[in-house]
């Protein structure tokens, strides 16, 4: 086997005298390090003390992720762990969990707020290992952090060991204290457990969220012993793996230290015992600086900044007081090893015992005997320019570097290329063969893996070269993991459950219309004083008469799958119906005429598009798989089933007209990225239609950074262009030199006209008036059309058009991306204050929307006294095109901090450098509106924030209250799709099907109108859709459906109050056994319910038995099951089944004996030949809903 190339380093005197020092406890200063060296310098002193933990400290945030993933992928490298990713896919994950994060709290010392619950998550982690070492269970560990994170304080080594508690498989524990205990812990009791920190008991099974896990974990209790311990999927509750132990710690930090705090300060008992990550460091810690002159410049600049002094915070003469005590060796890289070996530095012996070392590896010092040993980066070799050259340029430099690359091998140096994907290392080896000479057998050494740069080393006879100089390119560092950003808790939920109905909600019965749900209640059985009872939704209705009292529908909970709430397409709610149900049939009746017609359009143009010849784009090319491989982020599986969607579309003979809907930053424009090269390396054009001249210049940069390794000529057609700039561009597209051409409406001009048309993309057709949209549908039959949307649409619509409309979702958010903070207030200058300064002090940017032309100028004085070290740019509307451009580059480029706007903001703005928005006068915009506005930041994996600002005087309309508490309420990542459902995605239905459905809308509900369209279409089609059978169920043995309120005289099948306490959870398990629709479905619900809620009880067990009758019964046309006196009485559409003149007996008398008896009757019975399903749980004629 070869030696690997970087092994080079080793061998070097000045490496073997390193290590010797390190050993000795001398200091040294070992050389000029370049940034992009000192991960791989850092893993290779791991590999040299590996059972010692190794602490590395970078100056911020930002550094602190790349500073990680190029860290993890040379302990790939190092220990023979590296994987290959398939291409267009994003690189081989990291080991799991050896190199952990200690992040800063984005919180400001003084700050009344909490760090977000994923940032406390690594934190805690990262202490729990390292308690876990120090009590002997491990070493080895290797952290990041920042010297931020260094002064913040946490609970010391001991409190937090005193807060830490393991839990076995067969331990005994009170499930009741434990719950206790987890809620004195800061942990949320919850009815269900979704989220970090909450917990949740039921019955003998506690849920729990610890912030250290990346899944809940499920305890279930045989008494107080633990019988099982489960990891669940938060979003199905379903268990997904069975483990031994969990260590349980706090919630948090920061807010159970203030509460301790203030406790302490009124008297009521000793406050906590805090201490720095420093304390927490077991003996022999090697701390590795990554430019500490930085280091301490950031650190000490926050607190002069912030001026308040914060009980939670050290100052940075603590931290270095720390260091100094507790660190066995101290490693700095960069510039300032000459400040550490001051008195008041970082040098010096360590205090109480044991010799300190402090090892520098810094710029312009040398210590080390023999020759020097320098790291610099590949710059002055491969630069990467922050806009791409021409192409021409491009591959000139391009075949330069490959060159050097081949004279370094020549010179006898190790050249260690690393790629990503199995796509990146092949075109590599193509480009190789190409452009370096053939047949003297020197090639490269390459690995799986993602480097931001590369650097080289003459002394130690090294190069690495990252495929950001390969392909010419700078990649951007994947964003960390974050331990709850699991693909289940990414999932969109798209209905409206029951858990979000609320008292007073207006609801629709399928059979009596539009009502109000007044809550649950038990209706007794025999009477008043009867036993036991049924438990019903109480609906209200609108009287028959004018001064009558509105009377009450009572809807047993077995026939909850009736009842949906209401939700409408206008602001204006509507009138509820009366029970007699006249205007509900009306109004029925003429949705299903509307959606009908709908139906018919959709699927008339849909049948002339397939008829019509189109361009048939042929298979990807070599370069489009490099091209997809160069992508910088990992995609989402909803990107990849999405690009994979609109290739089939474009290479069938038919012209493409496919819808992607997606939530804000969602990646919609990688899909037209991918989309626009295909067609353009088939020889085709490509027009990229926007709404806003901002939004194409932004386009058009990404267009044109992404493709400018290729032939490919992108241009720009808008405001921001002049007349001659135009013309020209004009004249390209007719000649065919223009490849694509991003615009606005300006595109749809007579005066432009194609050479080769092959591809338009529309981003945000709604947005466009009337006459573009004509022009829109007439180009949908003459060439491919990809539509790009971030209004989304409901999953319900998404299934109804199937069939009807090419149509994709991206529902899941990127990886590591985190929901907005949402913070609603009237104007503070304090707040506004702190939130400007928090972004600057992590290097982010700032939106301020005031949107008002008339008075910004006079609110960007106001803002500059506020915070007088922000430099703020001004951009609206009426400015000049070209100072506009001016002012969004300057923003773009990071030469601004804050971009006081307008609305101009709203539409498509991909800055991802930019985490906080402030709204003026928030109470002036929609609720989509500010959901849109909102969704301008979060685009990088820090905490993103959202203040809406309100007048400080004044009171707000009941409709502004409700409007921003479902802003602050949808905070998660794919909200849009639940905000929407109130507001958004009904716009998003009215921009698909037109306004004129609006109205039907509003008369049936959105639920209704989907199943009506669903039914309408598939009609049309000539496709079945399974029949509804109304199976009624009677057997004088058993006691179905009561409800659950208690025994009701013998045997009873339902769900009892003490198995399934919580009456929504009842709710929807009762609505989830209407909609089975096979046994394949009910075992499958059969097991989630024995996971979730314990073994079942007999009741249960009846339940599950009568809904397998009913599908064996709806199955064979059988609409009436009836036992009486031993009796089996079978009906098909009113006609009795008997068999030689008789009525089968049965022979079974225990009540589950007789139920399997049926079954099996049932089963020997013919199918019928149609598909058939039952109707839903109701037993069809002994109990229904009661009107009172």
């Amino acid at each position: 086997m070869e030696v690997p190339g970087w092994t080079r380093w080793e061998t070097t005197p000045a490496a073997r005298e390193l290590v010797r020092r390190v050993e000795a406890g001398a200091v040294c200063c070992a050389g000029r390090v370049a940034e992009p060296a000192r991960p791989f310098l850092v893993a290779w002193l791991h590999r040299c003390f590996g059972d010692r933990p190794l602490v590395v400290v970078v100056p911020d945030a930002r550094r602190l992720d790349g500073f990680q993933q190029d860290l993890e992928t040379w302990l790939r490298v190092m220990e023979g762990r590296e994987e290959w990713a398939g291409a267009g896919s994003a690189e081989a994950e990291p080991g799991a969990g050896q190199v952990l994060t200690f992040p800063a709290w984005e919180v400001l010392p003084g700050e009344d707020g909490l760090p977000h619950v994923d940032t406390v998550s690594e934190r805690l982690e990262t202490l729990v290992r390292l308690a876990e070492v120090r009590l002997g269970g491990g070493s080895g560990l290797v952290i990041v952090t920042s010297g931020v994170a260094l002064m913040q304080r946490t609970f010391a080594p001991g409190e937090l060991e005193r807060r830490l508690r393991r839990v076995r498989r067969g331990d005994r524990i009170d499930p009741l204290e434990l719950v206790e205990w987890l809620e004195a812990q800061g942990y949320e009791p919850e009815v269900q457990v979704t989220q970090k920190p909450e917990v949740s008991m039921r019955g003998g099974i506690v849920d729990v969220f610890p912030p250290t896990e990346p899944w809940p974990v499920r305890l279930e209790f045989f008494g107080d012993t633990v019988e099982s311990i489960r990891e669940f999927d938060p979003l199905t509750q379903v268990s997904r793996g069975q483990r031994e132990s969990v260590v349980l710690g706090p919630a948090g930090e920061l807010g159970l230290i203030r509460r301790a705090l203030r406790s302490a300060a009124a008297g009521e008992g000793a406050g906590p015992e805090l201490g720095g990550l420093a304390e927490h460091w077991p003996p022999g810690t090697v701390v590795v600086w990554s430019d500490p002159m930085e280091v301490r410049l950031r650190a000490r600049e926050l607190l002069q900044g912030v001026g308040v002094e914060d009980p939670c915070w050290s100052d940075w003469a603590g931290v270095e007081d720390r260091v100094r005590s507790r660190a066995a060796a101290q490693v700095v890289l960069g510039a300032g090893a000459e400040v550490w070996e001051t008195p008041d530095g970082l040098r010096g012996s360590v205090e109480g015992g044991g010799a300190g070392v402090a090892v520098g590896l810094e710029e312009g010092v040398s210590g080390l005997s023999g020759e020097e040993v320098v790291w610099e980066d590949l710059e002055v070799f491969r630069p990467l320019p922050e806009r791409p050259p021409p192409p021409e340029v491009a591959e000139v430099q391009r075949r330069a570097f490959f060159e050097q690359m081949h004279r370094w091998l020549r010179q006898g140096m190790s050249v260690v290329v690393f790629c990503p994907t199995t796509g990146e290392r092949q075109r590599f080896e193509e480009l190789w063969v190409d452009l370096t000479p053939a047949g003297d057998g020197l090639r490269p050494e390459v690995h799986a893996g993602s480097l931001r740069r590369g650097f080289w080393s003459a002394g130690a006879g090294l190069v690495v070269v990252s495929d950001a100089e390969v392909f010419g390119r700078t990649r951007v560092p994947r964003p960390r993991r974050l331990k709850s950003r699991h693909a289940a808790a990414m999932r969109s939920v798209f209905e409206i459950d029951f858990s979000e109905w609320e008292v007073g909600d207006l609801v629709v019965h399928l059979n009596y219309g539009i009502g109000r749900y007044l809550g649950l209640t038990t209706l007794p059985e025999g009477g008043a004083g009867g036993p036991g009872g049924t438990e019903c939704l109480v609906l209200e209705y609108a009287p028959e008469e004018p001064g009558q009292p509105p009377p009450r529908l009572y809807v047993p909970v077995s026939e909850a799958h009736l009842v949906s709430k209401y939700v409408g397409a206008g602001r204006v709610r509507p009138p509820l119906h009366t029970l007699s149900g006249h205007r509900w049939r009306l109004a029925r009746e003429r949705a299903e005429r509307a959606v009908r017609d709908v139906a018919a359009e959709l699927l008339a143009v849909a049948a002339a598009r397939a008829a019509r010849p189109g361009h048939a784009f042929g298979p990807d090319t070599p370069w489009q798989r490099e091209f997809e491989a160069a992508f910088p982020y990992e995609e989402t599986p909803d990107q990849l089933r999405t690009i994979a969607e609109v290739k089939a579309d474009m290479e069938r003979p038919r012209p493409m007209d496919r819808l992607v809907c997606g939530d804000v930053g969602f990646g919609k424009t990688e899909v037209a990225l991918r989309a626009a090269f295909k067609a353009v390396m088939d020889g085709k054009q490509v027009a990229v239609l926007v709404p806003t001249t901002v939004l194409a210049q932004q386009h058009y940069n990404t267009f044109r950074d992404r493709m400018a390794d290729y032939p490919v000529r992108v241009e720009l057609l808008s405001r921001f262009r002049t007349r001659g700039e135009q013309r020209r561009v004009i004249e390209g597209l007719a000649s065919g030199a223009v490849d694509i051409v991003i615009g606005t409406h300006r595109l749809l001009q007579p005066d432009v006209r194609f050479r080769d048309l092959g591809l338009v993309v529309v981003d945000e057709e709604q947005r466009f008036g009337v006459l573009h949209k004509e022009r829109l549908k007439q180009l949908r039959t003459e060439v491919d059309v990809l539509t790009l949307s971030a209004t989304p649409i409901p999953r319900t619509l998404y299934l109804a058009l199937m069939g009807a409309r090419d149509l994709s979702l991206i529902q899941t958010p990127p990886q590591d991306r985190l929901p907005v903070e949402t913070i609603v207030i009237p104007w503070d200058d304090g707040v506004i204050r702190q939130a400007i300064l928090r972004e600057l002090n992590r290097g982010g940017q700032v939106y301020f929307l005031h949107n008002r032309v008339t008075t910004i100028e006079t609110m960007r004085a106001r803002l500059q006294a506020l915070v007088p070290e922000a430099r703020i740019v001004v951009g609206h509307g009426q400015m000049k095109a070209e100072e506009l451009e001016e002012v969004m580059t300057r923003f773009v480029n990071g030469e601004a901090d804050v971009l006081l706007s307008t609305t101009i903001i709203e539409s498509g703005l991909d800055i991802p450098n930019a985490n906080t928005i402030i709204i003026d006068r928030a109470d002036r915009f929609g609720l989509s509106d500010l959901y849109q506005l909102r969704g301008r930041v979060g685009r990088y994996k820090h905490q993103a924030y959202a203040y809406l600002l309100l007048p400080r005087h004044g009171r707000l309309l009941t409709q502004v209250r409700k409007r921003l508490s479902a802003v602050r309420q949808y905070a998660s990542l794919g909200s849009g799709f639940k905000v929407a459902m109130r507001d958004l995605e009904i716009r998003g239905a009215g921009n698909l099907l037109g306004p004129e459905q609006s109205g039907h809308i509003t008369a049936v509900g959105f639920e209704l109108y989907c199943q009506l369209l669903q039914q309408s279409i598939a009609a049309l089609q000539g496709k079945p859709l399974p029949r509804r059978v109304e199976v009624t169920l009677r057997l004088d043995f058993l006691d179905v459906l009561s409800g659950g309120a208690g025994e009701v005289g013998g045997p009873a099948a339902f769900l009892p109050h003490r198995y399934v306490p919580e009456p929504r959870h009842r709710i929807e398990v009762y609505r989830r056994l209407a909609q089975v629709t096979d046994e394949e479905g009910l075992k499958a619900l059969e097991a989630e319910l024995r996971d979730r809620f314990g073994p079942l009880p007999e009741p249960v067990e009846w339940l599950l038995w009568t809904v397998r009758i009913k599908l064996a019964a709806a199955a064979r046309g059988i609409t009436h099951v009836e036992v009486r006196q031993d009796r089996l009485m079978l009906s098909r559409q009113g006609d009795w089944l008997q068999w030689n003149g008789r009525f089968p007996r049965l022979t079974r008398k225990a009540p589950g004996a007789r139920l399997r008896e049926i079954l099996r009757f049932l089963e020997g019975l013919p199918r019928v030949s149609e598909v058939a399903v039952p109707a839903g749980l109701g037993s069809g004629g002994d109990r229904g809903s009661t009107g009172v």
